[in-house]
């Protein structure tokens, strides 16, 4: 890509507030930075909201509300659809911008959007397929009529690491089931949701039905939408400690909410594994996103038979790729999001090796502009260290080894996360009981991704509450309703 496709790329992307179908200013007529990590120039400025800004978007979903209920299934399913054609047809414009705001390669950008993508295709399907029942109660006096209806006017608080994803995640059953919003995306990734509404709104979704507004005043901002008695759901995707400062609040509306929060997945590799599938997993389970991810591989557990030769192949797989900004040829890993994340994974690591780990390969940032760490493989890493229970967001593989199947179960489920889990082995029995054992909402058996727009993604513990895709994820968006018909 040409520096021309980028300036054009980012002149595209509408730089205010979506309120009630019109663009506007901050209230105030302030405006946040956007930087690019890779050199940690500012890349252009968005609108940055004030309380009086999250007001008038909360009023306009709610004013949009009804009428958007009303709104016959198969019309919000169309426009869905449409909609899923369009990304994929501007696929390179998206996935230049979140290349430019959030880091990752081109490559890796291109494979979110088709990702993203696909949870509109998904969801224009679910929209008609919205179902009740009716039924004679056992003494035959009344009939029994149940119904789904729409949650109502939805605040949906989206990350940084996957900004086109974790915005069509939510916003796809949404628009099926009905529901209004308020989008709030990450201060460092705005562009991507920015260009998404404007998407939807040149197809046609109706003024009010998706409000968007960029803040760096996160918390001023949200609290009182969250703490207004007319939104009925709260979404959010990041940390727990944020997750549950959010769901404290929504405790006062009795607000329901779907949360996806930390992770600190385990990698199990059983001595019966299949070596070559198995570093092909954790190459995808760890290197997806640079490592910013909450489905990233965090701890990685191999049989003491294995452990040497499976770090080897790792590190030589990991120490092969190439660092820079994700807008060049031929690179495979780019920056961290920021120097506060940077600095974090460099932390984890000198701990780790302070308690007795051993670099294989990588262990630290390279010098030059940008938030960059190397690729890195840890040995020997002890069950001590700061990592095995920290999420670690970046690039880096600490590998510990175990003895039996309980030892690694019992290593694997030691923390307060749910989210995902992966297993390699060739025996399908130790493959479902292992399963079975792991105190996760997903496991992935003999892959390093399970990321799927058809499938129920969420997890359990401390990775939150709900699920987002599949069959499960419209019913976040739904409320059940009983109506008992006399005779």
């Amino acid at each position: 890509m040409t520096a021309v496709t980028q300036h054009s790329a980012l002149e595209s992307v509408p730089k205010g507030l979506l309120i009630a179908g019109e663009w506007r200013d901050s209230s105030d007529g302030s405006t946040l930075a956007v930087e690019d990590p890779a050199t940690g120039e500012v890349l252009t400025h968005v609108a940055d909201a004030t309380v009086e800004d999250g007001r008038a978007a909360l009023d306009a979903a709610v004013a949009a509300q009804a009428d958007w209920a009303r709104t016959p299934p198969r019309d919000r399913g169309e426009l869905l659809r449409a909609a899923y054609e369009k990304i994929v047809e501007r696929t390179d414009e998206l996935a230049m911008l979140m290349t430019l705001e959030m880091g990752k390669p081109l490559a890796e950008s291109r494979a979110e959007v088709a990702y993203g993508a696909e949870f509109f295709r998904w969801f224009s399907e679910e929209a008609v397929r919205v179902h009740g029942r009716y039924s004679v109660s056992p003494n035959g006096a009344t009939r029994l009529v149940t119904m789904k209806q729409p949650v109502g006017p939805t605040l949906m608080i989206t990350p940084w690491n996957f900004p086109l994803a974790m915005g069509t995640r939510k916003i796809g059953p949404a628009i099926a089931a009905g529901c209004t919003m308020v989008v709030k995306p990450a201060g460092q990734t705005p562009l991507t949701m920015l260009a998404l509404a404007d998407l939807l709104e040149g197809l046609g979704l109706p003024r009010g039905v998706l409000n968007v507004i960029t803040t760096a005043r996160t918390g001023a901002v949200m609290e009182p939408i969250i703490r207004d008695r007319r939104l009925r759901k709260l979404t959010f995707t990041g940390s727990t400690a944020v997750g549950q400062k959010l769901m404290e609040q929504a405790s006062e509306q009795i607000l329901r909410v779907s949360m996806e929060l930390g992770g600190n997945a385990p990698f199990i590799v059983f001595g019966d594994a299949d070596l070559d599938r198995a570093v092909d997993g954790a190459m995808l389970a760890k290197m997806r996103n640079m490592g910013e991810a909450c489905t990233a591989a965090n701890r990685f557990y191999v049989h003491e038979s294995i452990a040497g030769e499976f770090s080897e192949r790792l590190a030589r797989r990991m120490g092969a790729l190439t660092l820079g900004r994700g807008t060049e040829d031929g690179v495979d890993v780019g920056p961290l999001v920021d120097e506060k994340s940077r600095d974090k994974v460099q932390s984890l690591v000198d701990d780790a090796v302070a308690k007795g780990a051993r670099v294989v390969v990588g262990g630290g940032a390279p010098s030059g502009p940008g938030w960059f760490f190397e690729p890195t493989v840890l040995a020997d890493v002890p069950v001590e260290a700061d990592l095995a229970q920290e999420e670690i967001f970046g690039p880096v593989a600490p590998v510990t080894t175990f003895r039996t199947d309980d030892e690694a179960i019992a290593l694997a489920n030691n923390t307060q996360f749910g989210l995902v889990a992966y297993l390699f082995t060739q025996d399908v029995s130790r493959a479902i009981t292992t399963s079975e054992a792991l105190e996760y909402g997903m496991v992935g058996v003999n892959q390093g991704i399970v990321s799927n727009p058809a499938a129920p993604f969420g997890g359990v513990k401390a990775s939150g509450v709900g699920r987002e895709g599949g069959f499960e994820g419209i019913e976040e968006y739904l409320e059940t309703k009983y109506v008992g018909l006399a005779l």
